[in-house]
């Protein structure tokens, strides 16, 4: 049975949900979190839609067994090729688009959104369908940026990189000449190159991170469901990998800004 002790449950295909986690982390500093990154199997983005749907079903699945209270798909390609599996695992469930999409209707000025996603996310049209579905008249540019995923991944994020530079002004070439004024990071990857995106597209362009918004959606859920921590309790995150534990926390402090403390285990997620 779940409880306001329970574990929130989040799932990435390799080390991008730790930004939506370093969010959570900050926001409910009482919650307990169990992550798990798919990093045997990582990019998802590249992958067929039906490999794509049982990730996801063996991601969720493991974060169930693990008691958690709700499950955060912090990945903008499942959240946008994947069903909705709220119903088919008896918890509460949300994935990135919904609430970074009205995050960006909320704030443009202009109604010209940009999103960059991986290829399966930008080829779904999700964030693009959510956001005209309300707002008919805004317009919305898409870019997969698949290099951004193994660039992060790698830990090439610095903005004084010139491959980086040449990398995100080639991506976001075409942003600037539409003028959009806002500009959804559609991948929990992306975040890390937050500045070097910036830098490129100008102090004029509002960034939206996606894990944050869900971070802030993650909560009010819990609160509606009576399921949001109230105790004095410090938060503990657990963390579990597909591959090999050494890379993900050569890696982790990038994405969490600090090191992981607690343990990092592998699992065979073939079993799920």
């Amino acid at each position: 049975m779940n409880t306001k002790q329970s574990p929130i449950g989040v799932f990435d295909s390799g080390l991008g949900g730790l930004t939506a986690v370093r969010e959570i982390q900050q926001i409910m500093p009482q919650e307990d979190i169990v992550y798990f990154g798919d990093t045997g199997r990582v990019p998802y983005g590249s992958k067929s839609r039906d490999a794509i749907n049982k990730y996801a079903r063996q991601d969720a699945r493991f974060l169930k067994k693990m008691g958690v209270k709700l499950i955060v798909a912090a990945c903008g390609t499942v959240s946008s090729v994947a069903p909705d599996l709220s119903e088919e695992l008896g918890l509460p469930y949300t994935g990135v688009v919904n609430p970074t999409c009205f995050t960006a209707a909320r704030v443009t000025k202009n109604g010209k959104i940009g999103v960059i996603g991986t290829a399966a996310t930008i080829n779904s049209h999700s964030y693009k369908r959510r956001i005209t579905e309300k707002h008919p008249e805004f317009e919305v540019y898409e870019q997969h940026c698949q290099l951004f995923v193994s660039f992060v991944e790698n830990g090439l994020v610095d903005p004084d990189d010139e491959l980086v530079q040449l990398m995100v002004r080639r991506y976001m070439a075409p942003f600037k000449e539409s003028g959009v004024d806002t500009m959804i990071l559609g991948c929990t990857h992306f975040p890390l190159l937050a500045d070097a995106i910036r830098r490129e597209m100008g102090d004029g362009v509002t960034l939206i991170d996606s894990g944050k918004e869900t971070a802030i959606y993650t909560q009010k859920i819990l609160r509606e469901a009576d399921l949001l921590r109230d105790d004095d309790h410090k938060g503990e995150s657990n963390y579990y990998v597909s591959d090999t534990p050494a890379d993900f926390e050569k890696y982790a402090e990038l994405f969490l800004k600090n090191s992981p403390h607690n343990h990092v285990e592998h699992i065979n997620i073939e079993e799920y």
